[in-house]
């Protein structure tokens, strides 16, 4: 089976958006260039930890290198809907970051996520050779689909801005249990389920 690599060597846009009202909300990574558009969906927690992630990298880029990071302003960037069509290539399954030292840039990438991962959620019945096959390390990988983005530091600051913004405009938390609230409130483990 064949695989693809959307390979954004910069991209003209890369942000972390959203479809959806709040409680109901698809995230995207949507990179744009060379006419090209690409969408892959992911989880709310993914795009939060690439975020923190890629601000870890920027400062170790910096403490081991000595990589001239720009200021965190806070002058609001990008903050236009994600381009459309919103098509979905697919679904992240993992994310992967280094730091170029030949370019300075951060590289992203996105990995689909495998059969092998779609097999352990079906939990399906085989014997215990074809489960060997299906556990060696690293190689499945290789024939998933993917999406690889190069960034500048400045780039990858906005994108980090940005992408905090999306994940904190959705549902606020419950004061007590850090559950997000629905409009209509929701049963509270910390008030013995009664609304709040």
């Amino acid at each position: 089976m064949t695989h693809q690599v959307h390979a954004f060597e910069p991209p003209e846009r890369f942000v972390a958006g959203t479809v959806g009202p709040p409680g109901e909300r698809t995230f995207f990574l949507q990179a744009r260039g060379g006419g090209r558009l690409v969408s892959v969906a992911l989880e709310k927690v993914q795009v939060s930890l690439l975020a923190e992630k890629l601000e870890e990298l920027l400062s170790e880029a910096q403490r081991r290198f000595g990589v001239d990071l720009p200021e965190a302003v806070p002058v609001v960037g990008d903050n236009d809907p994600l381009d459309t069509p919103v098509d979905e290539e697919f679904r992240v399954g993992t994310l992967g970051l280094a730091f170029d030292v030949d370019t300075a840039t951060v590289v992203i990438e996105a990995i689909a996520v495998g059969e092998a991962e779609v097999e352990v959620e079906l939990g399906g019945a085989e014997d215990d050779e074809e489960d060997d096959e299906d556990t060696e390390p690293e190689e499945p990988d290789e024939d998933l689909d993917r999406l690889r983005v190069r960034l500048t530091p400045e780039a990858t600051r906005e994108f980090i801005e940005r992408a905090r913004r999306v994940v904190n405009a959705g549902r606020p938390p419950c004061p007590l249990c850090g559950q997000p609230l629905d409009p209509a409130g929701h049963l509270c483990p910390r008030h013995n389920g009664y609304h709040r």
